[in-house]
């Protein structure tokens, strides 16, 4: 697709984005080792019967029976600091505990391969729980230098999309993940977005959405997460129409 949109078509987008209703985030996750884990998991699977059940199988060997909470729950310390979660497993037996999944489907790394590299390098840079990771979002230089070396972890992609999910699971509502269900909302709505056209567009829909709220604001990661919902439930077929 050729950018800029019209001016016709974001209004279009940003009506059928407002019809969807998006809401504030539910529940997270208590541990950053299970936003590694989600992040890590989540691209190219499905994320109720796989993600969850990876995540929910690593928190109970960990002895953590409630690995998400409601989010207006108060804060508590992170039950799994990643050095525990380094100090539990190797490759061998995360991946007996997960699954067989790479990082890409042309001979990618294992992914449990890439969580734990994940961890390696949070914790290399003082990360080793939620609350260091929400610190390292105000820390412009320490982000800079996580970025650069989590951008290296197989399975990266070329847009980034691991990474910002990421830190959209730590807490940071202005990051989107603009995925295959994501960009399959936009087909179904005659646009055809990379993923970084699609977190453009994300970001100009959110900021018409506030200017005409009624003082409540809207943010980047209800936005996204709408659109995420609505794509699961859209063939792949009747996307490409």
């Amino acid at each position: 697709m050729i950018e800029p949109i019209s001016d016709a078509d974001l209004d279009r987008v940003t009506a059928a984005v407002a019809a969807l209703k998006p809401e504030p985030r539910k529940r997270r996750w208590v541990s950053v080792t299970f936003c590694v884990l989600d992040a890590v998991w989540s691209i190219g699977s499905r994320y109720d019967s796989t993600v969850v059940p990876v995540v929910k199988r690593v928190a109970n060997d960990l002895g953590v029976h409630e690995a998400s909470v409601e989010n207006s729950a108060p804060a508590t310390a992170d039950p799994v600091p990643l050095q525990r979660f380094l100090d539990t497993y190797d490759v061998d037996s995360l991946t007996g505990r997960t699954n067989r999944q790479r990082t890409s489907t042309s001979g990618g790394a294992l992914k449990s391969e890439a969580a734990l590299e994940y961890a390696r390098i949070l914790v290399r840079h003082g990360i080793h729980t939620i609350d260091d990771a929400r610190s390292a979002l105000t820390d412009l230089a320490l982000f800079e230098r996580v970025e650069t070396d989590l951008s290296g972890v197989p399975g990266d992609g070329s847009h980034g999309i691991r990474r910002s999910y990421f830190w959209m699971l730590v807490g940071d509502d202005s990051r989107v993940k603009p995925d295959r269900m994501v960009l399959r909302w936009f087909a179904s709505h005659q646009l055809d977005l990379e993923p970084d056209q699609a977190a453009r567009l994300i970001a100009r829909v959110v900021e018409r959405l506030n200017s005409a709220s009624d003082g409540s604001r809207i943010t980047a990661w209800e936005v996204d997460h709408a659109l995420w919902n609505a794509g699961r439930g859209i063939p792949a077929a009747r996307a490409r129409r």
